[in-house]
């Protein structure tokens, strides 16, 4: 199974980190945040990895290079203007091949161990799901049963980890361009086709320099 890290994203809100250095280069205890999730896939026993870029990415490409020394092979999908996630993938799915991927965002930092996910994938997606940070209260979607489903008002939602396997199958008809990817796993929700799980251990989407700052804690807590 191949991977897939995604790292276009421009860090609005963690400037001014991020002025001068792409989101997934910027450090957490020393190390850049993307290199946790290389080791992490390495560990768990991947080979192939393409990370998409467009904000400053060319230094993505010279910090990692051709992923030897992770003991992986990465291979890079540059975008000229950011695609979204959906868009994104669509673009990188040459590169990926026919089979189901691991997808990651980028600027995520957890301790899931990502072998879980090396078995084949029922449906279109498997969703990792966590509990509802503080800034993210109402969740996103539902988990009964193994599978997932949309997410509404009432209590009991869970938060997309930003890790999955996705089928790419997922984006029969799409077409070249912009677009996210929430639609296509709603739709694919609807048919029934979107299984999950639920992780409890240390996830932190490192969106903002507090939360970068929590990463580091945790990182200082692990060692």
């Amino acid at each position: 199974m191949k991977a897939m890290i995604l790292a276009a994203g421009k860090g609005e809100r963690m400037r001014p980190l991020t002025l001068h250095t792409p989101k997934p280069l910027v450090p957490a205890a020393g190390k850049p945040l993307i290199e946790y999730h290389l080791e992490a896939l390495a560990k768990a026993g991947f080979k192939e990895v393409v990370i998409n870029h467009a904000w400053l990415g060319q230094q993505i490409e010279n910090h990692l290079g051709d992923g030897h020394r992770f003991g992986l092979s990465i291979r890079y999908s540059p975008e000229g203007e950011p695609l979204e996630t959906g868009g994104g993938i669509f673009q990188a799915l040459p590169l990926l091949g026919d089979a189901p991927f691991l997808l990651v965002n980028g600027d995520i930092w957890t301790d899931y161990d990502f072998t879980q996910l090396r078995s084949p994938v029922q449906g279109l997606a498997h969703l990792v799901l966590v509990d509802n940070p503080g800034h993210h209260g109402h969740g996103d979607f539902r988990l009964r049963g193994g599978q997932v489903t949309d997410g509404d008002e009432a209590p009991g939602t869970l938060t997309f980890s930003g890790i999955s396997v996705l089928d790419p199958a997922l984006f029969d008809g799409c077409q070249a361009g912009a677009f996210k990817l929430a639609p296509l796993l709603r739709q694919a929700m609807a048919e029934g086709r979107v299984s999950g799980e639920h992780f409890n251990g240390r996830w932190v989407d490192v969106g903002t320099l507090e939360r970068l700052a929590d990463v580091e804690r945790l990182i200082g807590e692990r060692a």
